[in-house]
């Protein structure tokens, strides 16, 4: 077997053998159980609600949960506002980097805020690093946010009638001290003695091959690569994120930053069978979202592998694989695993450059953002999933004559206008941004350096990776522009936080409800045909909302290369 796929193969084994005993830690924390870090952390946490005045101990309802969560952000949106507007004239900034302009603030501040880090900037020349270190501590809340929007989720589906389900101050903080933060440490001293600066000076400089002299942007980026993959984040300390050389240097440092950016999503779906004793529910989820995964990592991967047939039919060899865009020390097959890895988690970062990837590579990794519930990001990628099980108990119960019920509590019309609302948010953002920006060209389409199907293609990516959180960018948009902040910023905010409170909302109502204990009748939702059903659910929504956009746009450019 080709050793490149022995070393994909090998990252997502070992991320499942890691991610299992994660999962049961992780649900230790949230149900409130004695863990090995509680010495260490408690009496942090403690010193943190004594100075806040926070009773981390208060009971709240679903309604309680998210007025805190939305707002905890509106506090960190003003301050980090102010830090990028006046960052040319703050300290921590050796290489004397500006001031952001306003629509660019905006942007920056809404993305790392929402877990998204959409940089329309570039990472050394854009922030200082005083930025820099708000925007890495925005990647800890931000994943943090998710993960216990999730707890309140966990808390919500057990066998019982109940208005409270715990509290989100003491979810929130447990996420960043007693999981984040650890695995981060980890991470980064990694990175560290790989060669991942983690310095305050500025520019230093440097000796290259051919024996010029270059300055080169360092940092403190050993921390912050850490955290944005943990975190599910995914912005890059420098511009070309983690292709950079400082950033993810080595074939090692590749495996611990893939490994970093899908252990918690793969964690938390563990999390919920062990936290509901459920472990068949987990597995079944589980499944369904690796065979999505598989689905659309093994063709990317071949696509990337076999090369331009444009090129093969020059007659130029191309048994390295479609090499542009790529890193050679990763090679093709890694670099196409990372990129459906980190749009299907949500994560954003790459290690090659997408917009150089073939048609149809480019048409699954915007399918990954599309379907946005393949494992997902912190927190989220359960609770998207969770839209989709509502929706498919609900027509499963329909086909076959039975009352609609998941976890013992009935499902009716209230929680189905929610599910579907939510559902059909994501594409309606994504294809109203798109429709606007190709209505009005010399808004949204002026800035494309690539005219025809592939140009479509990157408007369609821009604000496909918005509404998913995700990050990622086919980069031949010049998206710095009032247009393309504006108009994805709002995007992004919808987009991250009405699907949370959409299945927080539908798990606070049927928490409310009488639990009816299983009986003969009762459909399982932990079996393979349940499973099948949730699949061919999410494969019908993506496929009928999406298909004739990608048709305009990957799927065109894959015909013209013959």
């Amino acid at each position: 077997m080709n050793t490149e796929i022995i070393g994909i193969i090998a990252m997502f084994v070992l991320t499942l053998i890691l991610a299992i005993p994660l999962g049961k830690y992780i649900s230790k924390v949230y149900s409130g159980q004695k863990t090995f870090l509680d010495p260490v952390f408690l009496p942090i946490e403690k010193l943190f609600y004594k100075i806040s005045g926070i009773d981390s101990k208060k009971e709240m309802n679903w309604k309680q949960h998210m007025v805190a969560l939305v707002a905890i952000n509106v506090v960190w949106f003003v301050l980090g506002m102010i830090i990028l507007l006046c960052q040319g004239s703050l300290p921590l900034n050796p290489d004397n980097n500006p001031s952001m302009t306003p629509d660019l603030a905006f942007n920056t501040i809404i993305s790392f805020l929402v877990n998204c880090n959409l940089q329309h900037y570039s990472g050394e020349t854009g922030v200082s690093y005083l930025s820099q270190l708000f925007l890495m501590f925005l990647q800890f809340v931000s994943a943090g946010i998710g993960l216990a929007a999730a707890a309140v989720l966990f808390n919500a589906l057990k066998e019982r009638t109940t208005e409270t389900l715990g509290n989100f101050y003491n979810y929130f903080i447990k996420s960043c001290t007693r999981i984040l933060l650890p695995i981060s440490v980890i991470v980064a001293t990694i990175l560290l003695f790989n060669g991942t600066p983690m310095t305050f000076e500025g520019k230093q400089a440097m000796t290259t091959l051919q024996g010029d002299s270059v300055e080169v942007s360092t940092g403190p980026a050993a921390a912050f690569t850490a955290i944005k993959h943990v975190g599910t984040n995914g912005g890059g300390f420098f511009g070309t994120n983690s292709a950079h050389p400082l950033e993810n240097p080595n074939y090692l440092t590749n495996i611990v930053e893939m490994i970093a950016q899908m252990i918690i999503p793969f964690a938390m779906v563990f999390a919920l069978g062990f936290y509901l004793n459920r472990r068949k529910l987990s597995w079944m989820i589980f499944g369904v979202m690796t065979v999505g995964f598989l689905a659309l990592t093994i063709p990317t991967v071949v696509t990337e592998m076999n090369g331009n047939p444009a090129l093969t039919q020059m007659g130029i060899d191309t048994t390295s694989g479609a090499t542009e865009g790529k890193e050679v020390r990763f090679g093709a097959a890694a670099s196409g695993y990372w990129s459906i890895a980190t749009t299907v988690i949500s994560t954003g970062s790459v290690n090659s450059m997408h917009d150089s990837a073939m048609p149809l590579s480019g048409m699954n990794q915007l399918l990954a953002m599309m379907i946005n519930c393949f494992y997902g990001g912190c927190g989220v990628g359960i609770l998207n999933f969770y839209i989709f099980i509502i929706l498919a108990v609900f027509i499963s119960g329909l086909m076959v004559g039975r009352t609609p019920e998941f976890l013992g509590k009935k499902i009716e019309a209230r929680e189905m206008k929610i599910a579907m609302i939510i559902a059909l948010l994501h594409p309606f953002l994504i294809l109203v941004g798109v429709a606007l920006s190709t209505a009005f060209p010399e808004q949204g389409a002026s800035t494309l350096n690539n005219p025809g199907f592939h140009g479509f293609s990157e408007i369609l990516y821009e604000f496909t990776s918005s509404a998913a959180n995700n990050g990622s960018g086919f980069e031949g948009l010049g998206d710095n522009n009032p247009w393309w902040n504006i108009t994805t910023g709002i995007v992004l905010l919808l987009s991250r936080f009405l699907p949370i409170i959409g299945p927080v909302a539908i798990a606070g109502i049927l928490a409310s409800k009488k639990h009816i204990p299983e009986s003969a009748g009762t459909l399982k939702t932990d079996t393979s045909t349940f499973g099948l059903m949730v699949f061919a659910v999410i494969f019908i929504i993506a496929a009928l909302s999406f298909f004739p956009s990608l048709t305009l746009g990957p799927i065109a450019e894959y015909f013209t290369l013959y």
